[in-house]
């Protein structure tokens, strides 16, 4: 007996809930789940989550860079709440920030725009003495150092993507939320914050198995972010992703920057998202752990939402990636339903 396709399955239900034919994006979905993974969508009431290649559809995946949302959610969390301010020096929270140069906001941290290098110094050594976990032997002390040795300002706004910046973001959240500065700081902040109140089960530490790695830079052992956390430490299910993505939707847009340096793809980047699509609707972040990729946007004109979480790393394709490819793709197409 012939066995249906489950790609093609699978992208029939999300034509189903997007309103569009996904049918043409067949070998791009075949190529970003070809070693499994977890297909979801939203859109005006309706969700389907679609397990392909053996992956259970609430399997945990590492999220890698798609934490940067969650992180920019709780600084706007904590802007809402007073404790912050988006254009205020980091240095004006005292304690261990105090020495920052008083270019670095939180707002330039979660826009890539605050001058900082991807990672701190010596991540380029740890990276390889350290694979599976290049920050962890450093601690806080040593990434608001490396910040503040490293931060360079601008006369023009420039988009630099950084890691340290997201990480150093993270802690200063952390300690404005009335925690420790460190990374466990930073997960009890955002659960109290976000993650808790949404009902998600996104944390830095799952309860459960997670989905292992596969293909070139897989094996059994876990990414690792030591005090950079809030730059990729999360764990979560398409499902928490989905959940996620619509809550941003109906929050308060957050402010919109379009710097000198962005890549041609990109129209835009705002807290914790890129912004691209024809009339800069779209909201997107993706992620690259060893052996995972994640990705997660929204499109605010149409209300879909779009969570993709695979095991595999595959060869990029174009800009970004099949991966985001992808995401973009869905996303780009769930507008033309509006």
């Amino acid at each position: 007996m012939f066995r249906r396709d489950p790609v093609k399955l699978a992208l029939a239900r999300v034509s189903e809930v997007l309103e569009v034919d996904a049918r043409p994006l067949l070998p791009l979905t075949r190529t970003v789940f070809r070693r499994g993974g977890v297909l979801a969508v939203s859109r005006g009431g309706k969700r389907v989550l679609v397990p392909l290649g053996g992956v259970e559809a609430g399997g945990v995946f590492e999220l890698a860079s798609v934490t940067k949302p969650f992180t920019a959610a709780l600084a706007g969390a904590l802007v809402d709440a007073g404790r912050l301010d988006w254009h205020a020096p980091l240095s004006s929270l005292g304690g261990p920030f105090r020495r920052l140069p008083t270019h670095l906001t939180a707002l330039s941290l979660a826009t890539h725009t605050a001058g900082l290098p991807m990672h701190p110094a010596r991540a380029a050594i740890t990276v390889f003495t350290r694979f599976y976990d290049p920050y962890g032997g450093m601690g806080a002390a040593d990434v608001i150092a490396s910040a503040r040795r490293w931060g360079q300002p601008s006369r023009q706004t420039r988009f630099m993507y950084s890691n340290l910046g997201a990480g150093l973001l993270a802690l200063a959240l952390a300690h404005a939320a009335g925690e420790e500065a460190s990374a466990a700081g930073y997960g009890r902040a955002l659960a109290d914050w976000v993650t808790e109140p949404l009902g998600l089960g996104v944390t830095l530490a799952p309860a459960g198995a997670v989905v292992r790695p596969s293909g070139l830079l897989g094996g059994n052992t876990l990414t690792g972010f030591g005090p950079l956390a809030g730059a990729g430490g999360l764990f979560g299910t398409a499902a928490d992703l989905l959940t996620f993505g619509g809550f941003r939707l109906a929050a308060p847009p957050m402010p919109l920057l379009k710097p000198q340096g962005l890549p041609r793809h990109l129209r835009g980047v705002a807290p914790g998202w890129m912004v691209s699509g024809p009339d800069g609707e779209v909201r997107w972040h993706d992620g690259l752990a060893r052996g995972t990729r994640a990705g997660l946007g929204s499109n605010l004109q149409s209300g879909a939402v779009v969570a993709l979480l695979s095991r595999g790393t595959d060869s990029p394709l174009g800009v970004r990636g099949a991966m985001p490819a992808l995401l973009l793709s869905l996303l780009e197409a769930g507008g033309e339903g509006r």
